[in-house]
């Protein structure tokens, strides 16, 4: 499946590596391709979730088609306010 990255999400990418975070394009398909977890966000867009560190994860909004995902953005989240809500 194609993966593409609007302007918006480079552009984070670009933010979160200038503040020590090493968040790669190669990153965020493997959260796609497989994600710990996958919720719905707004707008009803889909975010996929994977352990990043022993306190982060890495979250990634995306829209989804038959031929492409679509990335929205990127940001990292606490473990701890993402993960003890699972069921």
């Amino acid at each position: 499946m194609v993966i593409d990255f609007s302007s918006h999400s480079l552009l984070k990418i670009e933010i979160l590596i200038s503040h020590g975070i090493n968040v790669s394009k190669e990153t965020i398909e493997d959260v796609l391709r497989n994600p710990d977890r996958i919720d719905i966000g707004y707008k009803e867009r889909l975010v996929a979730q994977k352990v990043f560190d022993d306190t982060h994860v890495i979250r990634v909004v995306y829209e989804s088609t038959h031929e492409r995902l679509f990335v929205v953005t990127v940001y990292p989240g606490r473990r701890s306010r993402y993960e003890e809500n699972q069921v």
